[in-house]
């Protein structure tokens, strides 16, 4: 057969026939032809296809590509064969996919009558090594076909010859010339290899084509790829080099490589920054690294060479290793200029590489002397140096005394686990580094609320004050380095590194989640947040409210954890109102800063979760320390034992199910209440100040109806007094002589009860929160802190599909789902969102949304990874449905308004009165109480309709623009009530009836109407 409809040349001037299927030119064959295609001075050349490049045997093929090779030759100016300035060429093999990668051969052409010529040009020394360069790349296509034949007595002589030719290629002088290098090597490959550059060019494409037909992957699927040779050191006013379109690290628009003069690579060469090639080279290279960005839309790696002042480019291709900050500043700066629009910006960034952006990376070079060992569980990514500590205590002490003597404050803690308390120095320290757990362990989920570093490695061992890892000994006050990235393998480097801080700002991830932004629609983000910082931080990531405020870290802090202990061990009533007061100002000064930050905002306040014991002294040394500084104030201070005692009784065998939570509540009342009224107090005192709060109130760990309604209603029972939320709401605006603010009352749905009973829940709860760690662990009965332990034999066998506590188990999807469902029946305008980590990854938000809720809530470094997780799966959505989804306008965090809807007085009656659809009664009716004026503004939807038509804005908050719609729409027919509020979401009166609701049935899967985006 002929080969010549197979062959397809290409220059400057001249590209592959456009008709031509390209998937036959193979990758680097694609590639060249794009430079072709955009007029870019690439070396000319022509391809085999593949059609043709597995089936030359038999072929004339040196008569049949003749004629491209001299088209070659008149444009570089050389001649093949030529004796005195002879035309050398490379064959490049072109898979079409990447899966198999073949070397690329250079120097062919250089033979006994050529070899002289060429010395002249570059020496006797360089010429010797192109030989070498020739023949390692000839021998091992000769090794591959040898073994694809099972010649094993060649395969064993060629193998040594590598490794001779590999010595001989690392000096920096060669001891023999070309023509005696050819004569070492030449029975190792067919006869009259070296006496012509045409029969060698035969021989070499023949020996190409019989191992892409022996190899079955690559038969017919690979095509090869012929180009001129040019040197960097040929002749004066040569150079070569290698350069990025822009800095892969900060995505500064500035070239980025070296460059050599009158050198062919860098081999023993001092290179040069490329900004400082000549100014007409330079102006060259930077239009060409620019084209080639725009039209790529990505950043490239250039290889170029410049032969007696005529510049060749030789290669360009993708950069793997760049960095997600200049990634971003690529597509910011083509979005910039109108060549990609928003959606195109946003879906080419993946989410979890966001994580790099936000937390600090390594500097490569700081760490090449470091020993160093890879591997362990990513609890938490980023990178972080410090001196190691083996407690909590330790190291704040160790960082107080380096503080005071301007020494190196960076320390990183090391623990076999860590717990509640131990949360003082994660907050300190740069990162944390155990042994127990994985990426749900409490470390990690702490460590990446605070924006720390978290690393499992169950192979260290821990004693005392000192580690082993990888057999080496690990002393307190010792340096280590964690790097753990989002994808890729960890590493633990023992000594400092020198680490690159993020800046969000000039990074251009402000402005990026700014685009992701606009791309959301009807679900949200909030952040997991216990501070003011943490607050203005979620606000800064694009978090539209806090979904989960931690109480009990809040008790943590040292100047406050011995006023918790004085409060949970006092026997002593008047003792105990001290503290309560004292902690009371303390918690209303935290709620204070926190509504402030998030002004028309949502902040979703968890009541104390945490067991007592927990705040309580673990060892012996922490019970002197507590007694030392013990508050207490009574008329005797109690005695050690006593103390212990408490202790003792307070300790729990399984305190994950025991006494936490809102059983803490029922025993302790007390607490709390303090929690309530400081929460109002705070809120209340920003109203008098003109700033908008929306305070949730969120009770966890709830398993049936009844221990909700106790905490909202309070109850009376045989003469005691219990005062609910309601109540204490009450006393407080009293006292203040206030007006009544919105707010809401829910609770975490986080055992399987909970989410079975959500029906009857929801009659006493405005919103619902899926705390999913606690969910896991309740339905399938595992431990978080201990399944990494056996997971890895788990999933050898696969009897579990991945870690449960990074992606949703389809158990706890269903329950979910279930909850939802009920939830939504009983109450339609009933707020449903996630918190925890499950919510920052992008499987477990598409299923949120699939599911019915409304938010996700997770670390505030996690917010753009959730927010971008959201964008692309609505863009994603569009395009499915073939609509186009418009980017809307984001206002910056300043002026940004909730998106809460409002709520209706909280004196309103509670949905359980609702009354049958046959008999409802219009809307106009539910009258509200004390003069609550946002309500009195609330529109219900855009025109006043007969209920029966009209979608409650049941979940519209005050001072915000107004969502129309809960999911429900009314069953009966009802008069227009132009001034109605809805009571779909009514707060429950702290006296009300509370009655089943169970007559209520709206529509629980209509979609709700439009939403105003911030």
């Amino acid at each position: 057969m002929s080969i010549t409809s197979s062959i397809h040349y290409f220059s400057q001037k001249e590209t592959v026939n456009k008709k031509t299927d390209k998937t036959l030119l193979g990758i680097r064959g694609r590639q060249a032809n794009e430079f072709a295609e955009l007029g870019l001075p690439i070396l000319p050349g022509f391809i085999i296809d593949s059609k043709a490049a597995s089936a030359l045997e038999g072929e004339a093929v040196y008569r049949t590509i003749l004629p491209y090779l001299k088209k070659c030759s008149a444009l570089v100016g050389k001649e093949y064969g030529n004796m005195e300035n002879p035309l050398l060429v490379k064959l490049v093999i072109s898979p079409n996919l990447a899966i198999t990668t073949y070397p690329t051969l250079h120097n062919f052409g250089l033979t006994r009558e050529t070899i002289a010529g060429f010395e002249k040009w570059v020496g006797k020394n360089f010429a010797a090594h192109e030989v070498l360069f020739l023949l390692r790349g000839i021998l091992q296509i000769q090794k591959q076909c040898s073994e694809l034949e099972e010649r094993n007595v060649e395969i064993t002589a060629i193998t040594a010859a590598l490794k001779e030719i590999a010595k001989e290629m690392g000096l920096d002088k060669v001891a023999v010339s070309g023509s005696d290098i050819m004569q070492k090597y030449e029975h190792l490959l067919p006869s009259g290899f070296f006496e012509s550059a045409e029969k060698q060019l035969e021989i070499s494409l023949k020996l190409i084509s019989r191992v892409l037909s022996l190899d079955e992957q690559n038969d017919e699927d690979t095509a090869i790829m012929i180009q001129p040779m040019v040197y960097g050191n040929y002749g004066k006013g040569s150079s070569s080099g290698s350069f990025f379109s822009r800095n892969i690290v900060t995505g500064e628009k500035k070239l980025q490589g070296k460059f050599f003069e009158e050198k062919f690579d860098d081999i023993n060469a001092a290179g040069k920054d490329i900004n400082k090639i000549d100014a007409a080279s330079l102006k060259k290279l930077q239009q060409i690294a620019w084209m080639l960005e725009d039209e790529s839309k990505d950043i490239r790696q250039i290889r170029f060479t410049i032969e007696n002042g005529k510049l060749w480019l030789i290669e360009q291709k993708s950069v793997q290793s760049k960095s997600t900050i200049s990634l971003i500043q690529l597509l910011l700066d083509l979005n910039k200029r109108k060549i990609v629009d928003d959606a195109y910006v946003v879906k080419t960034v993946k989410p979890g590489i966001l994580n790099e952006i936000l937390h600090p990376v390594i500097d490569s070079t700081s760490v090449k002397d470091l020993r160093s060992v890879s591997g362990g569980i990513a609890g938490a990514p980023g990178a972080a140096v410090g001196r190691v500590y083996f407690t909590a205590d330790s190291l704040i002490d160790a960082q107080r005394i380096a503080r005071q003597n301007g020494e190196d404050t960076r320390c990183i803690l090391c623990m076999p686990a860590t717990y509640a308390g131990d949360v003082k120095a994660i907050e300190v320290a740069t990162g944390v580094l155990s042994n127990e757990g994985g990426y749900s362990a409490h470390a990690s989920v702490v460590a990446r609320q605070y924006g720390k570093i978290s690393l499992v490695r169950p192979d260290m061992i821990i004693r005392g004050n000192k580690a082993i890892l990888d057999g080496k000994t690990i002393n307190e006050g010792d340096y280590l380095t964690l790097n753990v990235p989002y994808y890729g393998e960890s590493v633990v480097y023992f000594g400092s590194a020198r680490l690159i801080e993020p800046d969000p700002e000039s990074s251009g991830l402000l402005e990026f989640i700014r685009l992701t932004r606009s791309f959301i629609q009807d679900f949200h983000v909030r952040a997991n947040a216990d501070s003011p910082r943490d607050a203005a931080l979620a606000l800064e990531f694009g978090a539209e409210g806090i979904g989960l405020c931690r109480t009990e870290h809040m008790f943590f802090n040292e100047n406050r954890i011995n006023v918790f202990r004085d409060l949970i061990l006092s026997e002593d009533e008047t003792e105990r109102r001290k503290v309560l007061k004292k902690l009371q100002k303390m918690q209303c000064d935290d709620f204070y800063g926190i509504f402030k930050a998030m002004a028309g905002r949502e902040v979703t306040i968890r009541l104390l979760d945490a067991p007592l014991h927990e705040f309580l002294p673990h060892n012996a040394t922490e019970l002197d320390t507590y007694m030392k500084n013990m508050t207490y104030k009574g008329t005797k201070k109690p005695a050690k034992a006593l103390v212990q005692e408490k202790i003792n009784a307070l300790a729990e065998i399984n305190p994950m199910l025991g006494h936490r939570g809102c059983r803490i509540a029922i025993s302790f009342p007390e607490i709390y209440e303090m929690q309530v009224r400081a929460i109002f107090e705070a809120a209340y005192k920003l109203q008098k100040e003109k700033i908008t709060v929306l305070p949730e109130i969120m009770i966890p760990i709830v398993m049936n109806f009844r221990e909700l309604k106790q905490i909202v209603y309070g109850k009376k029972i045989e003469g005691h007094a219990y005062q609910g939320i309601m109540t204490i709401e009450e006393d407080v605006r009293k006292t203040l002589g206030v007006k009544k603010l919105n707010f809401r009352v829910g609770t975490m749905i986080e055992l399987p009860a909970a989410a079975l009973s959500a029906g009857e829940i929801a009659r006493y709860a405005q919103f619902f929160s899926f705390g999913t760690n606690d969910l896991t662990q309740t339905t399938l009965g595992l431990s978080r802190d201990d399944f990494n332990s056996f997971m890895p034999d788990y999933t050898m066998y696969d009897l579990v599909d991945g870690n449960p506590f990074a992606v949703l188990d389809p158990r706890v999807r269903e329950l979910i789902e279930i909850a939802v469902e009920r939830g939504v029946t009983a109450r339609p305008g009933l707020s449903k969102g996630l918190c925890g980590e499950h919510g920052a990854r992008p499987e477990n938000i598409r299923f949120c949304m699939d599911a019915g809720l409304d938010y996700v809530s997770c670390s505030s470094y996690s917010v753009p990874i959730a927010l971008l997780s959201i964008a692309q799966i609505e863009l994603e959505k569009a395009e499915k449905e073939g609509r186009v989804l418009q980017p809307r306008i984001i206002k910056t965090p300043t002026t940004q308004k909730s998106t809460a809807k409002a709520q209706p007085d909280t004196k309103a009656k509670p949905p359980a009165k609702a009354k049958p659809p046959a008999k409802a009664k219009p809307v106009a009716k539910a009258k509200p109480a004390v003069k609550a004026k946002p309500a009195a503004k609330v529109k219900p939807s855009a025109k006043a309709k007969p209920a029966a038509k009209a979608k409650p804005a049941a979940k519209a908050q005050p001072d915000a623009k107004v969502k129309t719609a809960a999911k429900a729409k009314s069953a009966a027919k009802s008069k227009p009530a132009t001034k109605a509020k809805p009571a779909a979401k009514a707060t429950p009166a702290a006296k009300a009836k509370v009655k089943p609701a169970a007559k209520a049935k709206p529509a629980t899967k209509a979609k709700p109407a439009t939403k105003t985006v911030k």
